[in-house]
């Protein structure tokens, strides 16, 4: 079975703008709201919840999502936090994001800090304010998402990534560090997408969905440090060559740019057998994901 993932894509993200904009448009914030919306709300692919989203349907064989969009928004605040963060000085030093400016470029970089800080906070209320799914499916969903945000998670693997200099000398470094700082939160996606269908988890069917995630979120990062260097500005919607620039350790320290592809290509296939051990046909759409989000161009 094929699907057109991207008429997907685009359903579930228009799905997904919708109902954070329920979220983030209820009140002010004490002057927050406009700094909060103007990253949530930025667009994009919104590949997390799609995630969540797309693995919950296969799970239950239901499109019922509303029992997984609560799920799938926190996650996407919890992101959308992290790139306000990581944009700011004391990090990245990006100055756009999506071809537009990066949150503290428009709000200053206190302003930028707290819409971080409470979408972070926002996230575990709308989690947690989940009507559609029992309580246990809740505890296990606020549970991972601490987890897969906090030190053994996105902030660990952003914290390796700010002393690359020092903590990075191999490709398994670095492999550890994109498996926290990128494949947390896609581990995060897959099983909270999972959770949704079910508050008695299978270890099993939980072990083949970190795989995935794990292989899919260092092929991710892999990529993107690919096109860090064969891509431009106008087509990612941020600055290229950055970090040759500011002298990060990448991919590319260790491999040339055909070894890199390569890596890339194997651990996608990795991805995909562990999706056909645990879901078979019914994962077709999460492994043409897989496959769309290692062959992008942004």
């Amino acid at each position: 079975m094929k699907t057109d993932l991207i008429e997907l894509l685009k359903s579930n993200s228009t799905i997904v703008e919708n109902e954070l904009k329920k979220y983030i448009l209820l009140k002010d914030n004490h002057g927050l709201h406009d700094a909060m919306a103007y990253s949530l709300l930025m667009g994009g692919k919104r590949i997390r919840p799609f995630m969540v989203l797309e693995t919950y349907k296969a799970f239950s064989g239901m499109n019922d999502i509303e029992k997984a969009l609560p799920f799938a928004c926190a996650l996407e605040m919890i992101h959308t936090y992290s790139l306000i963060h990581d944009d700011l000085p004391c990090m990245d030093n990006d100055d756009y994001r999506r071809g537009k400016l990066t949150n503290h470029k428009v709000y200053g970089e206190a302003k930028a800090l707290l819409a971080g800080d409470t979408l972070l906070t926002y996230a575990f209320e709308v989690l947690a304010s989940n009507e559609y799914v029992s309580n246990r499916s809740i505890v296990l969903a606020a549970k991972t998402l601490a987890y897969c945000a906090g030190g053994f998670g996105m902030a660990g693997g952003q914290m390796i990534d700010l002393n690359s200099g020092d903590n990075i000398k191999s490709l398994d470094d670095l492999k550890e560090m994109h498996s926290l700082k990128t494949g947390a939160l896609i581990r995060c996606a897959m099983l909270l997408g999972y959770y949704a269908s079910t508050d008695v988890p299978d270890k099993a069917v939980v072990e083949s969905l970190e795989k995935f995630a794990t292989n899919v979120g260092i092929a991710f990062q892999y990529r993107d440090d690919i096109l860090d260097v064969i891509s431009n500005k106008e087509t990612l919607g941020k600055q290229t060559g950055s970090d040759d620039k500011n002298g990060k350790t990448t991919t590319l320290t260790f491999l040339s740019l055909e070894e890199a592809q390569d890596q890339v290509n194997a651990l996608t296939n990795e991805a995909i057998y562990a999706i056909d051990m645990c879901l078979g046909e019914k994962g077709t759409v999460l492994k043409e994901l897989a496959k769309f989000m290692v062959e992008r161009d942004k």
